[in-house]
């Protein structure tokens, strides 16, 4: 019989990740998302100043709906013309960047972090993740670490990014799959 390794989260350690911002920030930012971005406040100006008085940088016009939930402000770079839908959780353990006039739409989750299911201790393990200019990220869709997604690439609702969508694609499925190529008409 073969012998087996079982999980066992009384060894994760994940004290080589470092959040960033203290914990004094951190705490203070948790507050602040609750209050103003994972809630029903309306004022998107003021959540724009809020996110780079903890240190993102944002564009122009950048739209922030109701009940996002954003982890590290200061690991998010966000270009002219973005939306950011209903709901949408950033889980940005790593860095993200979302460029010029992308669109994150209603429930999508860009996470940076995950587990290695190979380990005994469930090593946390962390990518970065980059939505290109022009770029669709549709309701539901999950956003996988390390993921680039190309310039103006779409992904499709309901859909899961686990590897790089090529600029410019229709991707759709779990894991995601090129349908076709994107056809933008004046």
């Amino acid at each position: 019989m073969e012998s087996r390794f079982k999980t066992d989260l009384s060894k994760f350690n994940n004290d080589w990740y470092k959040k960033g911002g203290g914990s004094v920030k951190r705490i203070s930012w948790y507050i602040i998302n609750a209050l103003f971005f994972n809630s029903a406040f309306p004022i998107i100006s003021f959540k724009r100043f809020l996110l780079r008085l903890f240190g993102a940088k944002i564009g122009k016009n950048v739209i922030i709906k109701p009940y996002v939930n954003i982890k590290y402000p200061w690991h998010l770079r966000i270009g002219n013309q973005v939306w950011i839908g209903e709901r949408v959780w950033i889980d940005n353990l790593g860095l993200v960047v979302l460029h010029d006039n992308t669109c994150v739409s209603q429930g999508a989750m860009l996470l940076c972090g995950n587990h290695h299911y190979k380990k005994v201790a469930f090593d946390l393990i962390v990518g970065n993740i980059t939505i290109e200019e022009g770029a669709w990220i549709g309701a539901q869709c999950v956003v996988c670490p390390g993921v680039k997604v190309g310039s103006h690439a779409v992904l499709t609702v309901n859909s899961v990014a686990t590897n790089r969508l090529e600029p410019w694609g229709i991707y759709q499925g779990n894991p995601a799959v090129k349908i076709k190529e994107r056809v933008i008409k004046g």
